[in-house]
Parts: structure tokens; sequence; C-alpha cells
């Protein structure tokens, strides 16, 4: 609980996945990979409740033996890769009402995310509630390589041509800063996220993490990288 508000963090983790078999729950450096997610919410200052939404008896069993909850398996409607995220969410937040179980505020924790940590969390939480005008909180992380300033396209016969009208080789230092959604953390109002169904609008905050926490979990590769992040950041400390 954070300013005497409530705090539900979601953790959605179907069994589904096509870019990777198995993704949520495949081992990643010592444990399953959604119950890194699992704990980040759970050694939160602030969270109340860790819920983890999947269509599956084997993932459900996982993240109760990491400490979430997991009172419903997700209908199948809801299991695709076509169900929209925030009617995941919301079929969560319902079902907790349905049984007098209210929260004030959501937190969207994917399991693709590893390499967050509970202070972001955290702090992104302490950012919504420090700004009265805002409605929802999202984080981002700095580009560079793939900002729009070095971006370019091809033409017929693979000739180069700048992406921007304005092109002029600049160094980097040079170049305005730029942010990406970079998915480590999503935190919304819940009555917000029922108006607005997004996380995204002109009331949304930005959270900025550091470029290694920003990589997400899609496929093999990003999964080898993110391990051997994991390890260079955190296992050499240990």
């Amino acid at each position: 609980m954070i300013a005497d508000k409530s705090v539900l963090a979601l953790v959605p983790a179907r069994a589904g996945s096509k870019g990777l078999p198995g993704k949520n729950i495949r081992d990643f450096c010592g444990k399953p990979l959604l119950q890194w997610s699992v704990e980040h919410g759970l050694s939160s200052r602030y969270v109340d409740k860790v819920l983890v939404s999947t269509d599956s008896e084997e993932f459900a069993e996982i993240a109760r033996k990491g400490g979430a909850e997991v009172p419903f398996l997700r209908p199948e409607h809801l299991a695709s890769d076509m169900a929209a995220s925030v009617d995941v969410i919301l079929h969560a937040v319902d079902f907790l009402e349905k049984r007098a179980r209210r929260f004030d505020i959501l937190v969207l924790l994917e399991p693709t995310s590893p390499l967050r940590k509970p202070e972001d969390i955290d702090g992104a939480l302490e950012l919504l509630l420090s700004r009265p005008e805002a409605e929802s909180v999202v984080s981002i992380s700095l580009t560079e390589a793939h900002h729009p300033a070095f971006l370019m396209k091809t033409k017929e016969a693979g000739f180069l041509e700048p992406f921007l009208t304005d092109f002029k080789v600049i160094r980097r230092q040079d170049i305005s800063p730029l942010f990406f959604l970079d998915g480590t953390v999503y935190i919304s109002w819940i009555d917000a996220l029922r108006r607005r169904r997004s996380f995204y609008h002109e009331k949304t905050l930005g959270y900025e993490v550091p470029k290694y926490q920003s990589f997400e979990v899609d496929d093999m590769d990003d999964f080898l990288i993110c391990e051997a992040l994991y390890r260079a950041k955190f296992v050499a400390k240990e």
C-alpha cells in the first residue's frame, strides 16, 4: 500500500509462445522466467498482492510455489496471442472485485522483463502518487542506436535514403534525447485503466530505466542476451 492506496501486481503468463515455446517457464539463471516477475512484485514495498493470470495449470503451480496468487485459469478467449492485454488485465481485476477484493492501482509486470528491479516498481509508484494529475506511469529507456537521426530506408537497387527529410551527419552526443517504451513496468489507476483501456495517453508519465534493463525476452537471442546481462550485472556481485 502507498498513501493509503492498495496496489495489485499482475503477472500475465499464458502458455502459448510462438517466438520461444515454453518461454514463461523456461529456466532463466536458475528460476522459471515468470518467477522473476513474481519475486519483483513480492519484494516491492508497496505491492499488496501479486496475482498471475495464466491458462496453464503447470504455470499456475509454478507461480503458487513462487508466492503468487492464482485464483483462476484464464479463459480460452483471453489465452490467444490475439487477446488484448487490457482485457486480460480487467478480467483479473473484475474477478477479484466480484469477490469484494478491490484495489486502487494496477502494476503490470510482464515476465519478458526479468532484469527489472523491485526499486523500479517502487520508484514508478512514487512517481504516480507524486503527480495528482497523472493517471499512469510506463517505463522508458533512452534510444541511441535506433534514433531516427540515424535511420535509413532503401530505394530501388538497394541505395540508401535517410528516414528523416532533413538528414545530416551529426555526432551521437548532439542528438535530441528520445525514449522508447521498454516494458519494464506499467502502472495505472484502475479507474483510469477502465476508462482509457490503455496505459498510454496524454496523462501518462515516463519512468526512465537504464539501457541494460530495457531488454525484453521475445526469442532465443533475447533470452541469451538477458541471461548474459544478468550474470554480468548481478551474479558477479554476489
